[in-house]
């Protein structure tokens, strides 16, 4: 099978071009893609704890110290240690993070209606559908390795 012809090839070359086209966007406001989504996971009000941050954007923790660490020095977040609990801390986002997650977010809007208006809907709900799918499928065979179920092929 050529690789052209594969599930991951196509899911892969697809996310690569959607991250140079978020890249290049957010060059423009001295940022990179991998900011924006974890700005865009920081509640704007209340802030988020550290420790669920990771998981909402599919990293593991220790990469996501090191983009913490750096998103604190351009002083586009803040770390607050609870009052009460000193091993809670919630990561609140400054003024210039609200701005950057603003445009982040524009962004996102901007690339999604650009969708839309051309794809129609039907196909975007069959898209929908089949890469719900995927993922679910993927999520049970990660669940069947990790559990040692799986010895041979999928």
């Amino acid at each position: 099978m050529r690789k052209e012809k594969t599930i991951d090839f196509q899911i892969k070359w697809a996310w690569h071009s959607i991250s140079r086209m978020y890249n290049a966007y957010a060059a423009r406001f001295d940022t990179t893609m991998a900011v924006g989504y974890v700005l865009l996971n920081i509640d704007m009000e209340h802030g988020t704890p550290a420790t669920k941050i990771a998981p909402l954007l599919g990293m593991e923790p220790r990469s996501l110290v090191r983009m913490l660490k750096n998103l604190e020095e351009k002083g586009l977040i803040r770390r607050e240690v609870d009052d009460s609990d000193k091993r809670f801390v919630r990561i609140v986002l400054t003024d210039l993070g609200k701005e950057k997650r603003e445009l982040s977010r524009e962004g996102v809007l901007s690339f999604n209606t650009m969708i839309r208006d051309k794809i129609p809907l039907e196909k975007l709900v069959v898209f929908f559908d089949v890469i719900k799918d995927i993922n679910r499928l993927v999520e049970e065979e990660n669940q069947k390795l990790k559990a040692g179920e799986i010895t041979e092929e999928f």
